[in-house]
């Protein structure tokens, strides 16, 4: 079912006079004043004020080292919405700078900040773009290795999964980012959650981005040993599968991707032989054009170390064959090895 767009305008009654302020080194110290002023319409203009200042990286590291992450770090459990949408996002530019930025002591201090628990307060916020803001800002962190760390030690990650369950789709597709790169690093929690089974019940989503992103948060956790269990365990293999057929390229390249880390686990193999795999995994290696070619040989390699996919998979030797031409050297080098797993006897 379609659902309407998460809307960043202002309320009708709010005055949207921006603060009267020169864009120099000299205005920002009496912003910062006014973000912490008591009188609610000064907080509001000078928050406006500095959505405009910080799209200029200079001006974002001038405001780092005059404090304002404490002034909007008490901003964001503010009563008023307009107050906290406009924090939000003053963030979530701070962090687009902040990850683009080549200075490592402003990436270490943004982050050890104590933004990202501020933050997460807002996850329940009534108001959809505060919640939106916000993770944005998680999904920019986490693009960092420390950020994505920095996620993960906030706890956050539990409570990510649930939302998922609940969220906007502009939303879900937001936190299924965040995970995708929390996910690499660590996955014991996520697990506890029951991360696989949310992500299973999306893989169905009538949203192309929302099942492409599930899949590959899907192959972020069959990389580990554990999480290739719990995707057998949770019979996500069939359903993985089946998405083989998709008719949008990226969900197929990344449920081959999820499919070939899953089946490097003896039960994913099984699963997937039980799921008939074979066939669509064998039409996306010949189509030539196909994303998800790669990844399909590399599946179809797993499969042929089983006795019987190496006898199927022989029935067909002419299409890795003609792989070897291919002009990506990675399909050739995928190729070769599929080859000779397949002619391989015992």
């Amino acid at each position: 079912m379609a659902q309407p767009r998460i809307s960043a305008y202002l309320p009708p009654d709010i005055d949207p006079t921006k603060a009267a302020l020169a864009f120099g080194r000299r205005a920002l110290p009496k912003l910062n004043e006014e973000l912490q002023s008591p009188e609610l319409l000064t907080q509001q203009r000078a928050l406006m004020a500095l959505c405009d200042l910080v799209h200029d990286p200079e001006k974002v590291y001038q405001a780092i080292a005059l404090g304002f992450l404490d002034s909007l770090k008490t901003l964001l459990v503010h009563q008023d919405q307009t107050v906290r949408q406009k924090t939000t996002e003053v963030l979530s530019f701070y962090y687009v700078v902040l990850s683009l930025s080549s200075i490592v002591v402003f990436r270490e201090g943004l982050i050890r900040s104590g933004i990202i628990s501020a933050l997460a307060g807002l996850l329940d916020d009534p108001v959809d773009i505060c919640r939106k803001n916000t993770h944005q800002t998680f999904d920019i962190l986490a693009k960092l290795p420390q950020g994505a760390g920095g996620v993960l030690r906030a706890g956050l990650i539990p409570a990510l999964v649930l939302k998922l369950k609940t969220e906007l789709d502009e939303i879900q597709e937001l936190i299924l980012d965040t995970l995708s790169n929390c996910l690499r690093v660590e996955v014991s929690e996520a697990l506890a959650a029951g991360a696989v089974t949310v992500l299973k019940e999306k893989l169905s989503h009538p949203s192309t981005a929302i099942r492409s992103k599930a899949a590959w948060v899907l192959l972020e956790i069959s990389s580990h040993a554990e999480g290739k269990i719990a995707v057998c365990q949770e019979e996500v293999i069939p359903v993985l599968v089946s998405l083989l057929e998709d008719t949008q390229p990226k969900v197929q390249a990344n449920s081959a991707g999820a499919l070939m880390f899953a089946l490097v686990a003896p039960p994913g193999r099984s699963s997937a032989m039980g799921a008939e795999a074979i066939p669509p995994l064998l039409t996306l290696v010949a189509e030539e054009t196909s994303k998800a070619r790669l990844n399909a040989i590399k599946t179809l390699t797993l499969l042929a170390e089983l006795p019987e996919g190496r006898e199927k998979l022989l029935e067909h030797r002419d299409t890795f064959l003609r792989c070897l031409d291919d002009p990506s050297e990675a399909v050739q080098r995928a190729a070769e090895i599929a080859i000779t797993v397949i002619d391989w006897k015992p």
